[in-house]
């Protein structure tokens, strides 16, 4: 039974309040997270325990979405969103001198939907719709491979620098 729980920025400001609250008085987990990103699938061992949140050490975060938490906040490549790590705040906390940090939180500040099965210990994190933006911006599609029809494998980057016609069908 999924119990699906999509939050974006902007909505329900009292569920970030509540979500520090509980991460205040919220003791580590040891049962693991399971969360899906980027055609990932990633096992997190050690979670604060919140109703609505994830919380996950500093250390896990890049595994767990792609950012990394640096001195002045969580970055992935050039994007930064400031975190204060020296106090309590939505983003981050320390609790018996561990920091954790609120990756769903995150998410709203990116609008990034995300999805929870809170049954069976699942987080689903979508794409960052600034970094898809800045995709569609630069006119560069993102590299893959396909097979050619000698069934070899032909990346796109191959083709770098070349004009590529794709073309696509199906057969419904």
């Amino acid at each position: 039974m999924w119990s699906l729980s999509v939050v974006r920025r902007g909505a329900l400001t009292a569920l970030a309040v509540s979500a520090v609250a509980c991460a205040r008085q919220a003791e580590p987990v040891s049962d693991p997270v399971t969360v899906l990103f980027d055609d990932r699938i990633t096992e997190v061992t050690q979670t604060l325990a919140a109703p609505n949140d994830l919380w996950v050490v500093p250390e896990d975060l890049p595994r767990v979405n792609g950012f990394e938490l640096k001195p002045q906040g969580a970055c992935l490549d050039e994007l930064c969103i400031p975190v204060r790590q020296d106090v309590d705040s939505d983003l981050f906390v320390t609790r018996s001198g561990q920091g954790w940090f609120n990756a769903t939180e995150l998410a709203r500040v990116l609008e990034q939907p995300y999805a929870v099965d809170h049954d069976h210990r699942v987080w689903s994190l979508g794409q960052v719709p600034i970094v898809l933006s800045a995709v569609a911006r630069s006119g560069m599609a993102p590299d893959f491979e396909l097979p050619n029809r000698d069934g070899e494998l032909v990346s796109l980057l191959d083709f770098r620098g070349k004009k590529v016609l794709i073309i696509t069908w199906a057969s419904w």
